[in-house]
């Protein structure tokens, strides 16, 4: 029994020395535990604070993308009825014009009043819907003269009264 109490005391001694150097180790690397939990926990803050305010700049950012939008969205209605007025307004002129051809020229077959409105109404579309800048111009400028002819013709017919005149110079364009 004595070398079994031996033996049971030897590995009691073991055991506390194990303890006893775990606990010292532990008293050693306290410090260094401490320092480096405090770390960890300022490392966390100061990343909850830069998501915090890298959240806040993206907030910032959507909230001025978003209003920018909305005024470029307002913007485009705006034009877009202004547009829509405006061509409503060149249709309605060229309906008008339309008639005064009509009067002004009542020996002409209908079908010849429609083909001068009808060839302005199509200037005027392929104007309005053109993307390109310059192409937008030419039709314009195709448009402007055209209208001009059609001008000139009912001025001469208007000073003419008593000659009945064919639109020479529109049909001359429609010609072309």
């Amino acid at each position: 029994m004595s070398t079994l109490k031996r033996w049971s005391h030897e590995l009691m001694d073991c055991l506390l020395k194990a303890k006893e150097q775990y606990l010292h180790w532990q008293l050693q690397t306290h410090d260094e535990k401490a320092r480096l939990k405090t770390a960890r926990a300022l490392s966390e803050q100061e990343l909850q604070a830069k998501l915090k305010k890298q959240q806040l700049l993206l907030e910032h950012e959507l909230a001025v993308l978003k209003t920018k939008h909305k005024t470029e969205l307002d913007m485009l209605k705006i034009k877009s009825r202004q547009d829509i007025r405006d061509y409503r307004e060149y249709l309605q002129s060229l309906d008008q014009l339309k008639i005064t051809i009509a009067n002004k020229y009542s020996h002409l077959p209908e079908a010849m009043t429609f083909m001068i409105h009808h060839h302005a109404k199509h200037l005027l579309n392929q104007m309005w819907e053109s993307d390109d800048l310059q192409e937008k111009i030419n039709k314009e400028l195709q448009l402007i003269q055209f209208m001009t002819s059609i001008n000139d013709d009912i001025r001469a017919a208007t000073e003419n009264e008593t000659k009945e005149l064919l639109p020479l110079k529109t049909l001359e364009l429609l010609n072309k």
